[in-house]
């Protein structure tokens, strides 16, 4: 069996990464997105164990000390961290992983997973990521506006990426998605370990 293929993929607050994945993962068999564990507070219709793992800050500390993250971050106020044990065992049981985690971590990744594809998000402009941000009634504009500051920062480590999508267009941009894992699928490494018996009666 061959392993699955690993995925970061980061974006600004608003861009829509999370709704991409979502609508990705209920469309394309075989990748799952991995649930991170983070230090900040659980939003209304979240769910402990499915959006996250919401745990303390004292727990996360002693996460990082017996070195349990594959990737960690501080974002805002906030720490988020990508467990290694859980990658590692789906990736052998050959499901593709989704990590969706900010630019830091995506470094992180790549440093310690090179072959680790990684993709980038982008807005179709500054306005429509502020107009996104304020349709989620979810933050006051004083947090809208320091996440619309540190948007810029993020989108500039965008030439870091294997894959930049743009999403204008949610179905275009989720086509776009599902391009980049069906093609990866398809790689001569993949179809050989897949396909093995086929391959080798096909030239005896």
């Amino acid at each position: 069996m061959a392993v699955g293929t690993l995925y970061t993929v980061s974006a600004p607050s608003g861009a829509g990464k999370t709704s991409l994945v979502k609508a990705l993962i209920d469309s394309t068999d075989g990748i799952l997105v991995s649930v991170s564990h983070t230090t900040r507070p659980m939003r209304p219709g979240e769910q402990d164990g499915v959006n996250y793992h919401f745990v303390t800050h004292d727990t996360f500390n002693a996460m990082v000390g017996e070195s349990a993250f594959l990737e960690h971050a501080q974002v805002f106020d906030n720490f988020y961290g990508t467990s290694t044990k859980w990658v590692k065992e789906t990736l052998a049981k050959g499901h593709d992983v989704i990590l969706e985690i900010d630019w830091q971590g995506a470094q992180q990744v790549r440093r310690l997973i090179p072959e680790a594809k990684s993709l980038f998000i982008l807005p179709p402009s500054r306005a429509c990521l502020r107009e996104r941000l304020t349709g989620r009634g979810q933050d006051d504009k004083s947090v809208i506006d320091a996440r619309m500051a540190e948007a810029k920062n993020e989108m500039s480590h965008f030439p870091e990426a294997d894959f930049v999508i743009i999403n204008d267009d949610f179905a275009l941009a989720l086509r776009d998605l599902q391009s980049i894992m069906l093609s990866e699928r398809l790689t001569l490494e993949k179809q050989r370990i897949k396909h093995q018996s086929l391959l080798e009666s096909l030239l005896s």
